[in-house]
């Protein structure tokens, strides 16, 4: 049986403490402040990350570097057999078109799986590659399975500020300064390769309710599963626990008897849309691991 390695980023929300008691290799992401580089969770905490933002400290993201993804590959292959390599999605950076490049010159060992996931769907992707690898699936099975779901998953955000989306240019200053003036509380949505916006709230409470009725109608409508037997139910949030775990107790309410998973989203992430966001997130589970 082939033994195989599962690597990511940190990206997923999986920190270097999780990776260790997961069994996978998580890929710090690099950050550019002033002339220094720091890597997240390594040398760069949620703490001072959060810190430098309020002070408007200018943090500029990167994928990956390319001679960290080969020496990390090169490094695990003197152990295992293949890897499965499962970068952020390729609609929102161009590290998985990167790694595929780089892969065509490993023979087939190093697969890379384009299956536009982020944060904690990305996660989960990463956990059912484990499961699937302790099934004694090869790379390639593992590749396949997760691309042929790579749409079944949902993500719903609120920003709390515009300030990170019209610095980041997703947003222009016009509709940055008429948003603030409103006191709007965007809703954005991943449902495959890129960020969109989904609808505009006037407030937190306001935002909350339209991310969860839309769960709901994800749950019933797309997923065909209202009370999410095939489903898992996860959430993000950027530096404010104390409101996650009250939204937390919301969607529980309205999805009662569901584990809910809740994690920090990743830095990355965060530098584009800054603290207080709250996000909401679904995947549907892999056939091949249901009992």
């Amino acid at each position: 049986m082939s033994k195989v390695a599962i690597v990511s980023d940190s990206n997923s929300g999986i920190t270097q403490s999780m990776a260790k008691e997961f069994g996978v290799t998580v890929m710090p992401m690099p950050f550019f402040v002033g002339d220094k580089t720091l890597y997240e969770d390594i040398d760069l905490s949620q703490e001072e990350f959060y810190q430098m933002l309020s002070e408007k400290t200018d943090i500029h993201t990167s994928m990956p570097l390319v001679g960290n993804v080969t020496d990390t590959w090169d490094e695990l292959l003197k152990e295992y057999d293949e890897i499965v390599h499962i970068p952020m999605s390729s609609g929102l950076s161009g590290s998985c078109e990167t790694a595929m490049m780089l892969s065509q010159d490993y023979d087939g060992k190093v697969q890379v799986v384009n299956n536009q996931r982020i944060s904690v769907t990305q996660r989960q992707s990463v956990l059912d590659a484990l499961a699937l690898a302790k099934q004694g699936r090869t790379a390639s099975e593992i590749k396949t399975i997760l691309e042929r779901d790579k749409f079944e998953s949902s993500i719903y955000i609120m920003v709390d500020t515009l300030y990170y989306l019209k610095k980041g240019g997703r947003i222009t200053p016009a509709a940055a300064a008429l948003g603030t003036l409103l006191k709007l509380k965007p809703v954005l949505q991943i449902q495959g390769e890129k960020l969109d916006a989904f609808a505009k709230a006037r407030t937190v409470k306001q935002a909350k309710s339209i991310m969860i009725e839309a769960m709901k109608n994800d749950f019933a409508n797309r997923f065909n599963d209202p009370n999410g037997e095939h489903m898992y139910l996860e959430m993000a949030y950027t530096h404010d626990l104390e409101a996650a775990e009250n939204f937390k107790k919301e969607v529980q309410e309205a999805f009662p008897g569901m584990e809910i998973r809740m994690d920090p989203l990743s830095l990355s992430i965060s530098c584009h849309i800054g603290p207080g966001a709250l996000a909401v997130a679904c995947s549907r589970k892999i056939p091949e691991l249901e009992a």
